[in-house]
């Protein structure tokens, strides 16, 4: 079966979330979760992490009688080194992307550190003599 067949299942990947998000988890746990989300028995269970266990997705440690289970390497690495090829179709796009967003960040952050035009005060110099006189220069003084 190929990683990426592993993968196909929704339980499964539920179950490689689980394990991700917390580290490690018993049979007893994951079944718990799994059991109520997709209504399956315990054996299906146990059957998909028989499945997951083979292809190297997971990892099993006995601690007394329980199963304790973690993410494994080998599965995700082999997912990953088919998947390599095809990343130029998205890596270019999805730098492109932090481009923008990086120049939208800095278009925000200098708009917050420059005033605008409507909320900035009067810079015209201020005085403290009496405002000028409306009335025309006095003639008599010409």
């Amino acid at each position: 079966m190929h990683a990426l067949d592993v993968l196909g299942d929704p339980v499964r990947r539920r179950t490689l979330e689980l394990l991700a998000e917390s580290g490690e988890r018993s049979a007893g746990e994951i079944g718990e979760v799994v059991q109520g989300e997709f209504g399956i028995s315990q054996p299906a269970v146990s059957q998909h992490l028989k499945v997951l266990r083979d292809h190297g997705f997971v990892e099993v440690r006995a601690e007394g009688r329980r199963r304790m289970y973690s993410v494994g390497a080998r599965g995700p690495r082999e997912a990953s080194d088919w998947l390599t090829p095809f990343e130029r179709f998205w890596l270019p796009k999805l730098d492109a992307l932090g481009t923008e967003l990086a120049r939208g960040k800095r278009r925000r952050r200098l708009d917050a550190e420059q005033p605008s035009a409507a909320s900035a005060p009067d810079l015209a110099p201020a005085t403290n003599s009496a405002p000028a006189a409306a009335d025309p220069p006095d003639a008599r003084s010409a």
